[in-house]
């Protein structure tokens, strides 16, 4: 179980303990290895505008959908 100072967000669907107490979106999509150009970020049902990327922090209990999008023909 993770401890106070790692909260738990809601990630697609599954429980995930953030790496730190302060995570932004811009962290945990470098920490999955994601392109932050190929993803749709959405924290409690708001879509993230990747400007925000980086001063965007979770809190403890948000719902967070990351959509990867890929290419191909």
């Amino acid at each position: 179980m993770p401890s106070n100072r790692e909260p738990t967000i809601v990630l697609n669907g599954e429980q995930y303990a953030l790496s730190s107490p302060r995570v932004s979106v811009a962290q945990l999509v470098a920490e999955l290895k994601l392109k932050p150009t190929r993803v749709a970020v959405e924290i409690n049902r708001e879509i993230i505008g990747k400007s925000l990327y980086a001063t965007t922090f979770f809190k403890a209990g948000d719902t967070v959908e990351i959509i990867n999008f890929v290419g191909g023909g």
